[in-house]
This record gives structure tokens, C-alpha cells and sequence, in this order.
């Protein structure tokens, strides 16, 4: 699985579960998606 991040937001890449289970994690961690960008971003 790949997950790519660009200005305009994320993309993921694979298999459906592990699209899925990847996701959730990252739900666990981060309540809005808006959240997870704005990490994402500070981090690049």
C-alpha cells in the first residue's frame, strides 16, 4: 500500500482491505479528516 500526499490531499493506494484497515487507524488517531491533512502537512 501507498499513500502519496499532494497539496490538494491524500491518495491511497492497494488493496481494498488495506485501504480500509488503514483508514480506521487513521480514524482512531484523527476524529476529522481536516485534522490528519493539517498533521500531514506540518510534517513535509
Amino acid at each position: 500500500m501507498k499513500v502519496y500526499i499532494t497539496e490538494k490531499g491524500v491518495v491511497i493506494a492497494g488493496k481494498a482491505w488495506e485501504i480500509k484497515h488503514y483508514l480506521k487507524l487513521q480514524q482512531k488517531r484523527f476524529p476529522l479528516v481536516a485534522d490528519w491533512i493539517n498533521e500531514l502537512s506540518k510534517q513535509s
